[in-house]
C-alpha cells in the first residue's frame, strides 16, 4: 500500500497549503471510490441519536482499514458518512466492508445507510476528477484531502441510486471495528458557539477565487489560539467519569483531530464567537453573490468526537469531530438551499 501511494510523497504541514487546489495529485484511473451516508440522519439527530450517526459515519473507515490491515489510504469523515479511495486490487475487500456496514446500520441501529462504490475512471468519464493531497495534522497523524469535484459528483449520483453496494445475503460476517470508539463526553463551547461550516466551490468558480475566499474564512478563525479548535486544552472527563488521560496524551488527542479539512468541500468544526460567525457569513454572502461558492452552517453548543486508534500504529490515532446538534448534516441541508 505504501508503494501505491508513493506518487503522493509530499506532506503539507500548513492547512493553508491544501486550500491551493493546484498542489493536488490525480489518483490513477484504476482506483476505486467508496462512500457511505446515513439516510435520514437529520431526523435521527433530532431524536438524540447523534452519537449513533457519527459512529456509523466513521465506521466504514475502521472497517476498511482493519480489512486491509493498513490505514494509510485516503479517506474523509463527513459526520453522517465517509468517503475513501483504494487501489482497484482491493475491490473485493471494499465491497465486503461496505455491505457489512450497511447491514450493521440496518440491523443494529435501525438506520438505513447508502453505500456506494465506483471506479475513478467513471468519475473522469463524467468530466470530474479525484485528486489528493496529504496534510500532516500533527507529528504522528496525516489526513488526505480531496479535490477535483469527483466526490461531489459521486455523492449526487449515489443519492440517485447509482453505484449502490447491497452486500451479499450469504455474507453474514460482522465488520471489524476494532479501535473505533466514542469515549468522551461532548465538549462545550468555550467561546460562544460550536460552528459546523461547509463551503463548496461552484463548478464555474476558478481555483484562485475559491482559494481566496477559503483563506479569508480561515483567517477569521486562526486569529484565535489553536485555530479555533473545539477541543479544550485542559483534560476533559471521559464518559465513565473515572478513567482519564495525562495532559501529554490529551494534547496528542487534540492535535490529531480533523476539525478542518477539504474533500471538494471545506469542512470546519470550530469553537468561535458570534462576532466571528457574523464576519464569516458576511464574507460568504459576498462570495455567493459573485457566484463563487455555496455554503451551509449550523450553530450548536457542543462538539462531539469519535476516535479511531488503529491497531497497526497506535501513535497515529485519529479523532473525527462534528457538532452535537446536527453538525454537518444540518449544515448540508442549508448548503442545498443556498442559491
Amino acid at each position: 500500500m505504501t508503494e501505491m501511494l508513493a506518487a503522493n510523497h509530499h506532506t503539507y504541514r500548513k492547512f493553508s497549503s491544501v486550500l491551493d487546489r493546484s498542489i493536488y495529485e490525480p489518483l490513477p484511473d484504476s482506483w476505486i471510490i467508496g462512500m457511505t451516508d446515513v439516510v435520514g440522519s437529520t431526523v435521527a439527530i433530532q431524536e438524540g441519536r447523534y452519537e449513533d450517526v457519527n459512529f456509523l459515519g466513521a465506521s466504514i473507515i475502521a472497517a476498511v482499514g482493519n480489512e486491509i490491515g493498513n490505514f494509510d489510504f485516503p479517506f474523509s469523515f463527513g459526520g453522517d458518512g465517509a468517503t475513501f479511495a483504494l487501489p482497484g486490487g482491493f475491490l473485493t475487500q471494499a465491497k465486503s466492508a461496505l455491505g457489512q456496514i450497511a447491514r450493521l446500520s440496518r440491523n443494529r441501529f435501525n438506520l438505513e445507510m447508502r453505500a456506494g462504490l465506483l471506479p475513478v475512471e467513471e468519475v473522469r468519464r463524467n468530466g470530474r476528477d479525484v485528486r489528493i493531497a496529504r496534510y500532516a495534522v500533527s507529528r504522528d497523524a496525516t489526513y488526505f484531502m480531496f479535490a477535483g469535484g469527483g466526490l461531489r459528483w459521486a455523492e449526487r449520483e449515489l443519492k440517485k441510486g447509482r453505484f449502490i453496494v447491497q452486500g451479499s445475503p450469504a455474507d453474514l460476517s460482522e465488520p471489524d471495528l476494532n479501535g473505533l470508539s466514542c469515549e468522551w463526553n461532548p465538549f462545550k463551547s468555550q467561546r460562544g458557539t460550536i460552528l459546523s461550516l461547509l463551503v463548496e466551490p461552484r463548478d464555474t468558480a476558478s481555483d484562485l477565487a475559491f482559494s481566496e475566499i477559503a483563506r479569508d474564512v480561515m483567517q477569521v478563525f486562526e486569529e484565535v489560539d489553536n485555530g479555533s479548535s473545539p477541543l479544550p486544552t485542559a483534560v476533559p472527563v471521559r464518559k465513565d467519569g473515572l478513567d482519564s488521560v495525562d495532559p501529554e496524551t490529551w494534547a496528542a488527542v487534540a492535535s490529531n483531530s480533523d476539525f478542518r479539512k477539504f474533500d471538494d468541500v471545506l469542512r470546519l468544526t470550530v469553537d468561535c464567537t458570534l462576532a466571528q460567525v457574523e464576519e464569516v457569513e458576511r464574507l460568504l454572502r459576498s462570495s455567493v453573490d459573485r457566484g463563487d461558492v455555496r455554503y451551509g452552517l449550523h450553530r450548536q453548543s457542543h462538539a462531539i468526537m469519535t476516535c479511531l486508534v488503529p491497531g497497526t500504529n497506535a501513535d497515529s490515532h485519529l479523532h473525527f469531530l462534528d457538532g452535537r446538534d446536527g453538525g454537518f448534516a444540518k449544515a448540508a441541508a442549508m448548503l442545498r438551499l443556498t442559491s
